[in-house]
């Protein structure tokens, strides 16, 4: 007789699994949801469920933790850029991009949407979430005052000031796409911003 392996295979793919489970907590909230509702969408039973993610405040936890470094890494990129004006065309664009994903079967932005106001008690996303936005803020600060140092920027620029100013945009375009704005409307209101900045023109959000 041929020997089991040691371990049952796993029933499904864990993106794809985080996936599903971002889409019903973003419909229902973390109370709305339930662990049968969960493991349906999921195609896998609840024994499996908590095998691979523990409890359902365990799912939720990864869930938002995976949806907001996604987020960040869109800084990673964008602050790489060689010019201020690109590096806020870039951060703008990949933020929509993140923002409107249809493939995931849910518009806007997770750590933005009221989803974050019904969280679990054993959790502590809110805080995370919080200090990874004030790193990427800082993030963007630093590289604004880089381009001070270069003359990318005008003279007497506040790189604090405008970092907060561009993160506040950001919240906007993220609440914009909780409320169903699609990538067109997002990318209008992004260009407008950045011409009022004078920091680029009109239709240079590219995606």
């Amino acid at each position: 007789m041929a020997d089991k392996s040691p371990g049952r295979p796993r029933e499904f793919d864990r993106d794809d699994a985080l996936r599903a489970a971002a889409t019903l907590f973003w419909q229902h909230g973390f109370s709305g949801t339930s662990t049968r509702a969960l493991a349906t969408s999921l195609g896998i039973s609840s024994s499996s469920l908590y095998a691979a993610f523990g409890s359902k405040a365990d799912l939720f936890d990864e869930a938002v933790r995976t949806y907001a470094l996604r987020y960040s890494a869109v800084y990673d990129v964008a602050i790489a850029e060689p010019t201020l004006a690109q590096v806020i065309s870039r951060l703008f664009a990949g933020s929509i991009s993140e923002f409107v994903r249809a493939d995931d079967g849910h518009p806007g932005c997770l750590t933005s949407s009221a989803v974050m106001v019904d969280t679990s008690a054993t959790l502590d996303v809110r805080t995370f979430v919080t200090d990874l936005q004030r790193r990427d803020e800082e993030r963007l600060r630093n590289r604004i005052e880089r381009s001070a140092l270069v003359g990318d920027v005008p003279s007497g620029t506040d790189a604090a000031t405008l970092s907060s100013l561009l993160q506040t945009l950001w919240h906007g375009l993220a609440t914009r796409a909780d409320l169903g704005a699609g990538v067109t409307e997002l990318t209008s209101t992004a260009e407008l911003a950045i011409a009022l900045l004078s920091l680029e023109r009109p239709g240079d959000v590219s995606q």
